[in-house]
């Protein structure tokens, strides 16, 4: 009898509620109305209107603790999704959330927070003791490469506890992120959290994931030759001479850029703090970024000579840099798509979109838990120290649906992005073809 009382709308219907100030997604086929909310989703408003108009409720389980759920009930629409299924694959992933859930897995965090925050106290002041206790140059560049990987370690922590509680309550994990982030590198945690959050929901999107759109510098796709919107950014990505020229040699500029890649980091920190757009935490956020724009310069000035100073920031930068790299092998040679993420294949989504970096247990430490990339986009909230244990689950779940499980080494897998950039470069160069040759091309080289 209480079915019979249930008012239904179909996916068809859902879809036209999918757009600012008229917001609806369906969650286990119960349909919700978070028009009015979606600012003050505590992950942003991007990832609702990402998904809007559709059932979200993989991505819901991903990234929701099963606490979440009574919140809803004030977004219930009273309607009920008609045509609501759920694959098989679906099927499998939230089973396996919920075994992971009565393992305790999402509450196991082994301490790998407190030896992190340890290391970087430690490296810290050595760093610290290197350039103002030492006078001789070679300590100045230990000094200025041990600051490289404590940057490192210290976004290893701003990220965990972006996804995460990494501290015991609320007010001391967002004081991690500020610390770990805004003050020790210089890259706030509400910028990361922006776009951060848009990529894991449109994981490989080439217009909705801001982590692939790098015009004019870099294009993963030479579907990126036709200017596409970026969804993200609500501009135009523009392929123009500049791009078709940076572009063309990318494979081979892209090591040094990835040296310089923060430079870039703190002018959109900066860009996005000083904007008019809601930026949650602003004022500590500016504040955090003010501490790291006090000590690091002071660092700096503190060596003796200009030549030096140059050499310890590019120093600092260019083993900073392998983290940026690691970011890029993730992704880059993945499988790509346009459009905005679709709900009902989440997990497919995140199969396609990203590469495992094979390593001995012992190297988790370097690459923070991030080289299970796969294991780290379908299962967000898990805490890194989980994440091997829980690789050969997710190699089954991708054997038994015939899924993407790719794991390379660090060398194969830079091998597979030069390979990525070159192909892209290469079609930049030869754009004056005719277009049916351009469009072989494309069929041929194009992922996704």
């Amino acid at each position: 009898m209480e079915g019979e009382n249930k008012k239904y709308i179909t996916s068809e219907e859902l879809k036209e509620h999918n757009k600012p100030g008229d917001l609806w997604i369906s969650i286990q086929g119960k349909v919700y109305n978070v028009s009015d909310w979606a600012k003050d989703h505590p992950g942003g408003e991007v990832p609702l209107l990402n998904l809007a108009g559709q059932d979200v409720t993989d991505a819901f389980v991903a990234y929701h603790p099963g606490s979440a759920w009574k919140y809803l009930d004030p977004f219930f629409t009273g309607y009920h999704l008609r045509d609501f299924k759920v694959s098989e694959v679906s099927k499998d992933y939230r089973k396996l959330v919920s075994e992971f859930v009565k393992m305790g897995l999402f509450e196991k965090k082994e301490h790998v927070t407190l030896y992190t925050l340890s290391s970087v106290a430690v490296m810290f002041s050595i760093v610290v003791y290197g350039v103002i206790g030492c006078s001789s140059v070679w300590a100045h560049l230990g000094a200025a490469l041990l600051l490289g990987l404590l940057w490192m370690q210290s976004t290893y922590v701003g990220h965990d506890s972006g996804h995460y509680e990494v501290m015991s309550s609320p007010g001391y994990n967002k004081l991690a992120q500020i610390l770990c982030g805004n003050c020790m590198t210089g890259i706030s945690i509400a910028w990361w959290k922006w776009t951060h959050n848009a990529h894991h929901i449109s994981c490989n999107s080439l217009d909705y994931d801001p982590d692939l759109q790098h015009i004019p510098v870099f294009a993963v796709s030479t579907r990126f030759f036709n200017s596409i919107k970026s969804c993200f950014y609500g501009r135009k990505l523009v392929f123009d001479s500049l791009s078709r020229f940076l572009i063309s040699y990318q494979h081979f500029t892209f090591y040094p850029v990835l040296c310089f890649a923060r430079v870039n980091l703190y002018l959109q920190t900066l860009l996005l703090l000083f904007s008019r757009r809601k930026v949650p935490d602003r004022a500590f956020n500016i504040m955090g970024i003010l501490v790291f724009w006090v000590w690091f310069p002071l660092l700096i000035s503190s060596l003796p000579n200009w030549g030096e100073r140059v050499m310890f920031v590019l120093a600092s930068f260019a083993v900073c840099s392998i983290q940026h790299l690691q970011f890029c092998l993730n992704h880059f040679s993945a499988d790509v798509y346009e459009g905005p993420p679709n709900g009902n294949d989440w997990f497919e989504k995140q199969t396609g979109g990203t590469l495992d970096i094979s390593c001995s247990s012992w190297m988790d430490w370097f690459f923070g838990g991030l080289q299970f990339q796969l294991e780290h986009h379908l299962f967000p909230r898990l805490p890194r120290a989980q994440l091997r244990k829980i690789s050969p689950l997710v190699i089954d779940l991708c054997k038994k649906h015939n899924l993407p499980y790719r794991s390379l080494t660090f060398v194969e897998a830079n091998l597979w992005t030069l390979k990525t950039l070159r192909t892209a470069a290469l079609q930049a160069r030869n754009l004056s073809n005719p277009s049916s040759q351009n469009l072989l091309w494309e069929a041929f080289n194009t992922h996704g």
